[in-house]
């Protein structure tokens, strides 16, 4: 499983399907793709896109936005990092672009149904998915989504305790633009984020055997 992951890995990061076979406009800049699968990780975070700061690194959440994720999750950037504990596999693996505002634009839609449910068959593992807005909680949802992604965040207890597998915890996106949207929901914090701090503590326990010590928010 192990070698075959990593061929897989390999062949993303050589896609070009965005700039060769778009669907609608081309990709604007060279394809950079960013993805971090794993075959022993329990958690999986599905994120929508790379940002700008992405694209130049490569690494995933590299920026503020993955600063405000850890602090959700309780983790440092070591454990953060670290495959065994985390797969980070996000709807789109290129930087889309920015519209007229500056804003982000969607993942690709080239990129989600050429690669996903491959992904996925390779890491059976994973016993906890966090998806991180609308886009990936559309895919990894289905019908289960609640409508809205405040109303779907809202139902988050009812993936926790769904007899499907893998376990869903659906979040917000971390951008600071979100920062009104927090505001406005303080059950995110107050309820959500306990249990979310919970999920992923016994996850990280149960893959060590031992306690991890995880910072504080």
């Amino acid at each position: 499983m192990r070698a075959e992951l990593d061929r897989l890995e390999e062949e993303i990061r050589g896609c070009r399907i965005c700039i060769d076979e778009p669907r609608g406009r081309r990709l604007p800049h060279e394809p950079r793709p960013v993805v971090w699968p794993s075959t022993t990780a329990t958690i999986l975070i599905a994120g929508q896109a790379p940002g700008t700061k992405v694209h130049l690194s490569g690494i995933p959440f590299t920026d503020a936005s993955g600063d405000r994720l850890r602090s959700w999750l309780g983790v440092s950037r070591d454990e953060f990092y670290d495959r065994e504990n985390f797969a980070i596999v996000p709807m789109g693996f290129c930087f889309p672009g920015q519209d007229a505002r500056g804003a982000d634009l969607p993942p690709r839609p080239e990129c989600a149904p050429a690669w996903q449910s491959r992904l996925m068959r390779l890491m059976p593992q994973i016993e906890l998915v966090l998806p991180v807005g609308l886009h990936a909680q559309g895919w990894h949802m289905g019908p289960r989504r609640a409508g809205s992604l405040t109303d779907t965040v809202r139902d988050w207890s009812n993936g926790l305790a769904s007899s499907n597998a893998p376990k869903v915890l659906p979040l917000p996106h971390p951008s600071w633009r979100n920062t009104s949207w927090l505001k406005r929901n303080p059950w995110f914090e107050t309820d959500l984020l306990p249990a979310l701090r919970s999920e992923v503590r016994g996850r990280l326990k149960s893959r060590s055997g031992k306690t991890i010590l995880l910072q504080a928010s």
